[in-house]
């Protein structure tokens, strides 16, 4: 959080702080003028889900830690309640989401990001100051990670099973309430740097616009944790197409949500979501 009286922090130069720090920017999405069009009303002058990656640290990492599809990108909430003369930047430190990825956290690549993200963070927010959430963390009532695989057939062309299983995906998110707020071709990336080990890896970010709204009324940081990144990727050699994400049930520990509200379109939102992988996963066996 950084004192911003002249207004001269703005999503936009955070953004190109952290463009010039090497990190790749998905996407910074203003929230606020959904949240008044939709829901006629908001609590903030600024709020934006901002997500990054870098691409390095993606390469460098993916081969022998594959989940580390599940925060990339990164999610940040820019936001900035009505009337204060303050902005804030609400993330997930790099140890906590290695370890959600299963990556240790002595790892020199993520001690490396955590370093990036802090530099990053100082460019962006000069006389800002790094506050930690000081809500009670509860216990996990459900497993933080889930997961979903689909075999696809022998001799099958890979390329056509992705395109079919991801229209299908795509065309199911909406129905559902769902926004798809980006997609990443990180295979994209490993061609063009002759990695061989997948066939694809693409990640989604998906989000609902209740979900972010109500939450965030009370607990603004919630865009550390929102749009959710869904991972999708084939290995060479495999018929298995892997997929996971985030569950809600880290936001509810992380944040010690305990409001009726958020935890009902939190929860209703996950159960939406596991249904709509579960549909396709079975269907196309």
């Amino acid at each position: 959080t950084a004192p911003n009286a002249a207004g001269k922090i703005t999503p936009k130069t955070i953004e190109k702080a952290f463009e010039k720090e090497g990190f790749f920017i998905s996407e910074n999405r203003d929230m606020n003028a959904p949240f008044v069009k939709t829901f006629k009303n908001t609590s903030f002058d600024t709020y934006n889900l901002f997500t990054v990656y870098r691409k390095d640290t993606v390469r460098n990492l993916v081969v022998q830690y594959p989940e580390i599809g599940l925060f990339t990108p990164m999610s940040m909430s820019i936001y900035s309640k009505k009337g204060s003369k303050d902005i804030s930047l609400a993330f997930l430190s790099a140890s906590a989401s290695a370890r959600m990825m299963h990556i240790p956290e002595d790892n020199p690549e993520i001690i490396a990001l955590g370093q990036s993200i802090a530099r990053a963070m100082h460019a962006a927010l000069p006389q800002g100051k790094l506050q930690k959430t000081t809500y009670k963390m509860s216990k996990p009532k459900g497993d933080l990670i889930a997961k979903a695989v689909f075999d696809m057939k022998a001799g099958e062309d890979w390329e056509d099973a992705k395109d079919d299983f991801q229209m299908d995906f795509e065309g199911s998110l909406a129905p559902a309430g769902f926004i798809l707020a980006g997609f990443t071709d990180l295979g994209y990336d490993f061609g063009e740097h002759n990695m061989t080990a997948y066939h694809f890896y693409d990640t989604y970010s998906i989000c609902k616009l209740e979900v972010i709204y109500v939450v965030s009324q009370t607990h603004p940081e919630a865009g550390a944790f929102a749009p959710c990144s869904l991972y999708m990727y084939q290995k060479q050699g495999e018929n298995k197409m892997y997929m996971a994400f985030p569950t809600v049930h880290k936001w509810i520990a992380a944040l010690g949500i305990e409001d009726k509200a958020s935890l009902d379109v939190l929860l209703d939102a996950q159960k939406k979501f596991e249904e709509i992988l579960a549909k396709l996963t079975t269907k196309k066996k």
